[in-house]
């Protein structure tokens, strides 16, 4: 099939300009030596020369398949846009390859090694030279990466979007894409019809706009036109001997040696293009700046704003390692400070590693589970070795799905001292939060129980499977379980450990509570795990010989790291509120305890409990002398209530996150003495020592944009900085971007959450910033005015959300009552006076819930979204239902 010349598109397609249109014509090589091509690409070079501009480099874009260069079109518009306000200027050139959009089709079927070739001759008709960066999706991301590695001295960075280099030996290629390839189908599927072009459209989330969809349909009315449709599907090297396979390896054997700038912006929820195929380019490249849009499917170009992204990488990173490169002029930089001593977190377990006394009691139904230093030293060193044996190096990623207590414990200093890096998604997450975690974590490794196990092998989770407890091999088989945890450490009694890692090593993946939206994965390197050690050693004064009761998840781990003995209690990890009094009180005997960690909603049912306890469980409790609650705000009224069974604890509310576990601290009697100051919001104390905290004022459109300062009664965002600070945000780089905005020299990270600090240097809680309301008053916090409701005697709990435009938005509140109503709906006449009697400011309307909307983790962090959006439904018209 040939004789269809290449044209420009036709005109009116949407945000297409015809300007950017041209016709290329280029000299073939390979198959096509000796003829002449005709490539239609998109090219902002001409507008940029009319304009007098001239451009920083160039952006090479390249589509896949069934799509054209209109897949690119935003980021041709957003690059114009920024040149014209000053900015860099990048000139893109979007090519359609041949057969493909509006460029010329030969009939030539076109395989890896020819695409590469014509894309490489394409530039040089151009005459395109460096700096060029390229950027490709599907599979134009292989073709780019093929011109990358080709073209290394003009090259000056590497963009991708969904695409891949390697498929692993043994598996199946997608499902989509076996259906597409499989005989007949090929050609009725892709070419007779338009089955694989309406199917690949429909993969966009959400669904493409009708002009839109056409304009990618346009290239491809006729079955003589999408011919290289069914070219590209019959080129997928889906087995080692397929014509393509060689060309793919050499392409992904070159990619590991690119040490240029790198960008991959990714839509996990793509069914071609999976996360593996992500985390094997981060292993390629793992310099990589590297963004997953949680929404995001396939088409990332559409459903994401990848273009703003591609645009400030350009600036910060591509433009930054040019200068680098220059040489340097002016005086030297100052020598950077002397790192302080670094003492890994397995140290002080190797310090008692033959001591006999209890280092971690598991609580069991039956009776204490007693570990000794002695045995969980050995335990650790020869997990550590046996995992290395059978595969495990530094820097892989260990999945750990196992309950908390010493067989926990153990397994995670065995990977952080062999180097692992260790996954942490705790199953308060849920089944889908926690199965969007450790897909989006990517573990090499998981080690579970079987119910862990179990729900890795049903939600199709990555990872080579350990098994965490004995199981029959009919078990194991059904499973995938590829190894069990007694033969590792069987492995391991003769084993060599490896070198120890470094501070700067990465150490962990700890995933938020996902309450405000979805869970995030946390890094952390072994020097920042071994400042949150410190900090809390220092701080609450742990000893050896203090003993710690651990109901906690985030703190169930650190008893060996802070050389101490700890207790779990019996509780369902992923239902907080099933910890009872009588189990905390069992595991402070067992431990013979001086701290107490319990969540806030674990704390709820400890108090309701409490009239269980024995003369026995009441004298270990009170030998408690440190009582903290952290992870939520907690009630003065329950706070003390707490305290009440430990009359010889302190009672401590920290306030930190899982991106920096400690940052205040206040005791029952601060939150007492605090109760008289006028201040809005949750009273968390002052910043321990180390920590820093400034506010970044609100403007009057609810956004942190104030420079991060310490001026008292200014409300904000809180901003904190810390030796025990994450790293960053895994694979979430326009997150890590955010979080670091304009926070001036040093390490920092924006909460999101608000509130003020006071004259005496406390700070003050006053909600997320995601729940400030715009009104016409200009920003205002949530919690402030829910503490004043909450004093109505009827009332509970309760939230105050914005409804209408922003701006303008109307103060509405939802309140939980003591005894819950059997519907949702308007609240009575009666309360609805005492509500708005109570309020501080103005409300619409006052509106009744059986119960809040909560996080799954925590039970205690009220959905305020989700409060906002129903509660806008209902003074609308909508239906009632429940939030």
């Amino acid at each position: 099939m040939s004789g269809l010349p290449a044209r420009t598109p036709p005109p009116g397609l949407p945000q297409l300009d015809p300007a950017w249109s041209r016709l290329v014509e280029v000299d073939g090589v390979g198959a096509d030596a000796g003829e002449r091509r005709t490539w239609h690409c998109l090219d902002t070079g001409p507008v940029l020369t009319e304009r007098g501009v001239a451009p920083v480099g160039t952006v090479l874009a390249v589509h896949g398949n069934p799509t054209w260069s209109y897949l690119w079109r935003r980021l041709v518009a957003g690059s114009l846009e920024r040149a014209a306000r000053g900015g860099p200027a990048w000139r893109v050139v979007a090519v359609d390859q041949l057969e493909m959009g509006w460029s010329q089709r030969t009939g030539t079927r076109r395989d890896l090694a020819q695409r590469v070739a014509d894309l490489g001759a394409f530039t040089a008709a151009l005459g395109l030279a460096g700096p060029v960066v390229t950027l490709g999706h599907d599979w134009g991301g292989v073709v780019s990466l093929g011109w990358a590695v080709d073209h290394r001295a003009d090259l000056a960075g590497v963009a991708l979007l969904n695409t891949a280099v390697h498929h692993p030996d043994g598996t199946p290629i997608p499902a989509v894409l076996r259906l597409a390839t499989a005989g007949p189908v090929l050609e009725l599927g892709t070419v007779t019809t338009t089955a694989f072009l309406d199917t690949t459209l429909a993969l966009a989330r959400p669904a493409l706009p009708a002009d839109v969809a056409d304009a990618y349909r346009a290239p491809y009315r006729s079955a003589d036109r999408r011919d290289g449709i069914g070219g590209f599907v019959a080129d997928i090297p889906a087995e080692a001997s397929h014509p393509s396979a060689p060309e793919l390896d050499r392409v992904a054997t070159g990619v590991a040696a690119l040490d240029v700038p790198a960008l991959m912006l990714w839509g996990p929820r793509d069914p071609v293009f999976a996360d593996r195929y992500l985390d094997d380019l981060a292993d390629r490249l793992p310099h990589a700046r590297v963004h997953r849009f949680e929404h995001a499917g396939h088409l990332v170009a559409e459903d994401a704003p990848y273009a703003p992204a591609v645009l400030d990488w350009l600036g910060e990173e591509v433009g930054t390692a040019a200068d680098d490169a220059a040489p340097a002029s002016g005086p030297a930089a100052p020598p950077r400070e002397p790192e302080p001593e670094f003492e890994p977190l397995w140290a002080r377990l190797d310090a008692r590693a033959d001591d006999d006394a209890p280092a971690v009691i598991g609580m069991t139904a039956d009776r204490p589970l007693v570990v000794s230093w002695r045995l969980l030293a050995r335990r650790v060193r020869e997990i550590a070795a046996g995992l290395h044996a059978v595969g495990v190096r530094r820097g892989d990623r260990v999945a750990l799905l196992v309950q908390p207590g010493p067989t926990l414990t153990a397994l995670v200093y065995a990977c952080l001292r062999l180097g692992a890096v260790v996954v942490v998604a705790d199953a308060g997450l849920g089944v889908r939060g926690l199965s969007r975690a450790e897909r989006g974590a990517q573990p090499d490794y998981v080690v579970g129980e079987t119910r862990g196990l179990a729900a890795a092998r049903a939600l199709g989770w990555p990872g080579v499977r350990i098994a965490a407890e004995p199981l029959p091999a009919t078990a194991r088989a059904a499973l995938g379980v590829a190894h069990r945890l007694t033969d590792v450490a069987e492995l391991g009694r003769s084993g060599v450990l490896p070198p120890e890692p470094g501070p700067h090593d990465e150490a962990a993946v700890l995933f938020t509570s996902g309450s405000t939206g979805p869970a995030k994965g946390v890094l952390y390197t072994h020097a920042q795990l071994s400042a949150v050690r410190d900090a809390l050693a220092a701080h609450f004064d742990v000893t050896p010989e203090t003993g710690l009761v651990t109901g906690f998840a985030p703190f169930a781990l650190l008893g060996p790291a802070l050389g101490t003995r700890s207790a779990t209690p019996r509780m369902d990890v992923s239902a907080p509120r099933t910890l009872t009094a009588r189990a905390v009180a069992e595991a402070a005997a067992a431990s013979d305890a001086r701290i107490a960690f319990l969540s806030p909603a674990a704390i709820l049912n400890v108090v309701a409990t409490a009239d269980a306890l024995t003369d026995p469980d009441r004298a270990a409790l009170a030998k408690i002398r440190t009582f903290l609650s952290t992870g939520a705000p907690v009630s003065e009224r329950l706070l003390a209530s707490t305290a009440a069974l430990m009359p010889h604890a302190t009672a401590h509310t920290p306030y930190g996150m899982t991106e920096c576990l400690l940052v205040t601290d206040v005791t029952l009697e601060g939150i007492r003495a605090a109760a008289a100051a006028p201040d809005a919001g949750v009273c968390v104390g002052v910043p321990v020592p180390g920590v820093q905290v400034r506010i970044s004022a609100l403007d009057s459109d609810g956004a942190a944009t104030g420079e991060p300062g310490t001026e008292a009664g200014v409300l904000g965002e809180v901003v904190v900085g810390a030796p025990h600070l994450k790293q960053r945000y895994d694979r979430l780089w326009l997150t890590d971007r955010a979080a670091e905005r304009e926070t001036g020299p040093g390490r920092w990270h924006r909460t999101g959450d608000v509130g003020h600090l006071d004259a005496a240097g406390r700070l003050w809680i006053e909600g997320r910033l995601a729940h400030v309301l715009t009104t016409p008053d200009g920003p205002l916090a949530p919690v402030g005015p829910e503490q004043h409701v909450e004093r109505v005697a009827a009332v509970r709990r309760a939230a105050v959300v914005g409804v209408g435009p922003a701006g303008v938005q109307q103060a509405v509140a939802v309140v939980e009552l003591r005894a819950a109503p059997r519907r949702a709906g308007l609240a009575d006449a009666e309360l609805a006076a005492a509500v708005r009697a109570a309020a501080p400011v103005p409300l619409a309307a006052v509106l009744v819930v059986p119960a809040m909307p909560t996080d799954v983790r925590h039970n205690s962090k009220i959905d305020r979204t989700r409060l906002a959006a129903w509660a806008e439904r209902v003074l609308t018209g909508g239906r009632v239902g429940r939030p």
